[in-house]
């Protein structure tokens, strides 16, 4: 689904944005995909042996290919510089749910794990260049880490607030995050019992840059929600279904199994991978979109929303793999074993949208 209309605030000079901070936050918004209606199950996979997801015979170049996308560069940078992600641990996290995730980050730039990986996928993201002709880096690495387990804001965050949270982490007194602007990335999580304006009705992440007359740097930030306890179906599909998602005179689907044993967060991470590789691509709002009117930018990760394997596109998730041991849907490996579900995004030279599971490589 196409991203929400930032305002026309969006691309005004500075000075502008800072006037405006105090009342408005835009952004560029991660959403889930209306459910696949097949009922795909482990039940489809021979034991101990993946199978494929969909069959959809001979077209292979189905997934976002379409002459009417136009995505182009305005000459904005690109995160050229080595990318280091500092995470804030907002609300109640186990130690579990924290390992999946730094797993992901690690295997971005892991280029020792068996292919499809996740490194294979940031490769993709890796071929925008700015106008000087500088690469999205290959390099990202997980930086420091702040835990706010005292929910220091509340359990209801604003856009506006979710800065104040990265103010706070770089400027507390007590282990203070590194101030990075040119490589550091700032990813707020926020747990299950959180709430944040437009979770659910309105997106499932996003991402912007940090206003200096609030937190006194400008820095690429993205903010994720555990939707765990709260739309599951919308945010963690397939590992979740919706309630109303059910044709008349239909059992009710069976979820697919995570592959890391936890469906809201395995279902973050494809929304974290989706904010990263808009941030590397489109940090300051002027870099690489799609669309006319640039209050309303369409970026790589929004082409391909939805999209996880070869034939995805409205409703199909595309071919993925399911795991014949214990069921579970993935399409890259990661670092230390580990199993991912993150969605394709735009290749700019074939011109469609793309990942390293794609059948026609």
């Amino acid at each position: 689904m196409a991203s929400l209309p930032a305002p026309p605030l969006l691309f005004f000079p500075l000075l502008a944005v800072l006037v405006a901070a105090a009342t408005l936050v835009p952004s560029c918004e991660a959403w889930r995909p209306w459910p696949n209606t097949l009922n795909l199950t482990a039940a489809n996979a021979t034991a101990g042996v993946p199978s494929r997801a969909l069959d959809i015979g001979g077209s292979k170049r189905f997934e976002g290919s379409s002459e009417f996308v136009h995505l182009r560069y305005h000459m904005g940078p690109v995160l050229a510089a080595n990318i280091t992600v500092h995470v804030i641990w907002y609300g109640t996290w186990s130690r579990p749910q924290k390992r999946i995730i730094r797993g992901f980050i690690r295997s971005l730039s892991d280029d020792s794990v068996p292919h499809p990986s996740v490194a294979g996928w940031w490769r993709t993201v890796r071929l925008y260049a700015d106008q000087t002709g500088s690469n999205v880096t290959a390099h990202v690495s997980l930086g420091s880490e702040k835990n706010d387990r005292l929910y220091s804001l509340g359990r209801s965050l604003t856009r506006l607030s979710v800065q104040h949270v990265i103010r706070a982490a770089v400027s507390a007194r007590r282990r203070p995050l590194p101030v990075n602007p040119r490589g550091g990335l700032y990813l707020l999580l926020t747990s299950s019992d959180v709430a944040v304006q437009d979770f659910c009705s309105g997106s499932c992440g996003f991402h912007y840059f940090t206003f200096p007359s609030i937190v006194g740097y400008t820095l690429p930030y993205a903010w994720v929600g555990n939707s765990a306890t709260r739309c599951p179906g919308i945010c963690a599909y397939p590992y979740a279904i919706p309630e109303y998602f059910l044709p008349p005179g239909q059992k009710k689907r069976q979820p697919a199994p995570a592959p890391n044993g936890d469906a809201g967060v395995d279902g973050m991470v494809s929304v974290i991978g989706h904010e990263l590789a808009e941030l590397a691509t489109n940090p300051l709002a002027n870099a690489w979109y799609a669309g006319a009117d640039p209050s309303f930018p369409t970026e790589i990760a929004d082409l391909c929303e939805g999209i996880y394997g070869t034939g995805g596109g409205g409703a199909y998730t595309g071919q993925v793999t399911v795991d014949g041991r214990d069921g579970a849907w993935y399409n890259v490996n990661g670092s230390g074993g580990r199993r991912f579900l993150v969605q394709w995004v735009w290749h700019p030279q074939l011109n469609y949208c793309f990942g390293p599971n794609a059948l026609d490589q």
